[in-house]
């Protein structure tokens, strides 16, 4: 057996040898260069003396050629008008005020034009009465513009939050929404009627103590039918304990910064086993979630990584190690993220973990996973290797050229619809008070935009993508979906203290796609799990695209539900296979490009939309 980083660090988790952290850590990188980490002080992140490597090069056929599309930001004249409120505007006293907010594309009426749900924040000092900020729903007036329908309802909330992710817990046929807070977090039960109740209390998911949940996912992890939730934790912190910058020294680059996450004591995730009658039990410690390394959890991206059929659950750690938690298929879970190569830098250090997406990006019908990382790091691309284990290809892939700016939402979306998964990666960092500073990078940040080759490597086309990419803006959650029903993917990004972005993504490739919509019966309605193939045939050779139906995502953010396909030139899929969670597979034939189609588990096409003309069949 060859001797390197991955077969060590396997070693170890089948031996009885107990290691810290920072042994783990020692002994996984003999070879790494002097200075990389800091001292783990209160205040700081890893940073790496990771320069950026040249990417080999290998042919493209595509690479330097025109990109085919731009973004836009559309934002003020679609109607979104709403500030996301988050701590200080200029100077931060507590960790509380960096995270930021999520955002949801999420149709909870089912006229399959994708709604907005924009996640609000708060301040220290409070607002007078009746002046807080809350969250708002933006309804989609199917003209490109949005509604505020916050009010009528009932979704004025205030309060710290955090994450958002959906799904139909209660199998009625609605789409309903849970908000994770920095203190109670939040579930609505959607009336189907244009309203919501809180339903919290009653599904049992009120909280014995206050907790910094974040990232969050409906997912149906027994695959019994009924959608469980997980919800990460970031720290364990109480505003009346928690240090200040000036007594505890915390520093960035000399810069008076607030203390965390080193030296905080770091939160433990939360699992809620679905019990089929509207309510929800805890099975975080029984099921395995509390047995890992990492903490600090931030963001959470389910998928069955390891082809099982049995869903597991990748969470973005800050400071520490990444989790991966295998379904062990008896309602148990297993954190084998070391093992499987996804917990650390490819020397063997922990970073800072933000946003994380899931995709098959060389087409080899494995998922993948890309990850953002704090500033001074690159962000990450771990590549599926069908056995269990994952290889880091950050710099092999082209993605190692950029280590200056902060990711946190990210997401494999195939923008140009050549059925090659793109990668868009929003950027701002996280103290307010590096602006005017002699330090590496501002406040406000462009995007990092990257271009698929479909040979394995990825080309930054950031100049290219347009005014939304290159604005600089505070960005943390982002979201990814088709808004004006015209064919392409759009994004959506909330920011900390400023109004939102709407990147309307317009596109002059002329090549066709296809949506798909799922609606379970045996499996959980709205069918979260579902893993759906297109094939699509050219000069007689296959053509195959993988996804699955996931809910949360990117960075604290919710997706737009409906599976989007790129079908290049193709004018039909000629193959497309459902296989559902509770172990169905459907399959049909020849489904025309150019169409949502709306399947019910057992194959039946509920509905037909030709998007371009928003007529349905």
């Amino acid at each position: 057996m060859s001797w390197n980083r991955r077969t060590f660090l396997r070693s170890l988790s089948t031996t009885a040898l107990v290691l810290t952290l920072e042994d783990v850590l020692a002994l996984a990188s003999p070879f790494s260069p002097p200075g990389q980490m800091n001292n783990g002080q209160i205040g700081s992140r890893p940073t790496y003396n990771t320069q950026p490597r040249s990417a080999p090069k290998a042919p493209s056929p595509i690479a330097g050629t025109p990109l085919g599309v731009t973004f836009l930001d559309v934002a003020k004249q679609a109607g979104l008008n709403a500030k996301t409120i988050y701590g200080g505007e200029h100077k931060n006293k507590y960790l509380l005020e960096t995270t930021g907010c999520g955002v949801a594309f999420y149709d909870f009426d089912h006229d399959d034009w994708i709604d907005i749900f924009l996640i609000n924040g708060s301040r220290l000092e409070g607002f007078p009465k009746g002046q807080e900020p809350v969250s708002h729903l933006f309804k989609n007036n199917r003209d490109g513009t949005f509604t505020d329908i916050t009010l009528q309802a009932g979704l004025a909330r205030s309060g710290w939050g955090q994450g958002c992710c959906v799904g139909d817990y209660d199998n009625d046929g609605w789409d309903d929404l849970f908000v994770s807070y920095y203190g109670q977090n939040v579930l609505y039960r959607n009336n189907g009627n244009g309203t919501f109740t809180d339903v919290t209390a009653k599904a049992g998911l009120t909280q014995s103590k206050t907790r910094w949940n974040s990232g969050c996912a409906f997912l149906d992890y027994n695959r019994d039918g009924h959608l469980d939730l997980f919800v990460a934790n970031y720290i364990d912190f109480d505003i009346k304990t928690a240090p200040l910058p000036e007594a505890a020294g915390c520093a960035y680059k000399g810069i008076q910064v607030a203390c965390g996450p080193p030296g905080l004591e770091g939160g433990k995730n939360i699992l809620y086993r679905n019990n089929g009658d509207g309510t929800f039990t805890d099975v975080s410690q029984k099921s395995g979630i509390w047995d890992t390394i990492g903490t600090y959890g931030l963001s959470v991206a389910v998928c069955d990584y390891d082809n099982d059929g049995w869903p597991d659950i990748y969470v973005a750690n800050d400071s520490t190690a990444a989790t991966l938690y295998q379904n062990q298929k008896d309602g148990t879970f297993k954190d084998v993220a070391i093992e499987a190569g996804v917990a650390y830098s490819p020397d063997g250090k922990p970073q800072a973990g933000m946003g994380v997406s899931i995709g098959d990006f060389n087409r080899d019908g494995l998922f993948d996973i890309v990850k953002t990382n704090f500033a001074g790091d690159t962000d990450s691309l771990y590549l599926n290797l069908g056995d269990g284990t994952f290889e880091d290809r950050t710099y092999l892939s082209g993605l190692g050229v950029n280590t200056r700016y902060l990711g946190w939402g990210v997401g494999f979306f195939d923008m140009d619809n050549d059925g090659w998964l793109d990668i868009l990666i929003s950027n701002g960092h996280v103290y307010p008070e590096v602006d005017g500073k002699a330090v590496d990078a501002p406040y406000a940040e462009h995007k990092y935009l990257y271009r698929n080759l479909r040979n394995g490597q990825f080309e930054e086309v950031t100049a290219q993508g347009g005014p939304g990419i290159n604005a600089l803006v505070p960005a943390r959650g982002c979201a990814f979906g088709d808004y004006d029903n015209d064919g392409d993917i759009d994004v959506v990004v909330n920011c900390v203290n400023s109004l939102p972005q709407l990147l309307r993504c317009d596109s002059t490739t002329g090549r066709n796609w296809i949506k798909i919509r799922t609606v379970g019966t045996k499996s959980n309605r709205t069918g979260i799990g579902a893993r759906i193939s297109i094939t699509t045939v050219t000069n007689g050779k296959p053509f195959v695209q993988i996804d699955e139906v996931r809910s949360g995502g990117s960075y604290y953010s919710q997706n737009d539900l409906r599976l989007h396909f790129g079908l290049d030139h193709a004018t039909k899929a000629d193959a497309v296979e459902i296989r559902w969670p509770s172990g169905t597979i459907d399959k049909l034939t020849n489904l025309d490009a150019n169409h949502l189609y709306i399947i019910q588990e057992g194959g039946k096409i509920l509905k037909t939309m030709s998007m371009g003309s928003g007529k349905t069949q």
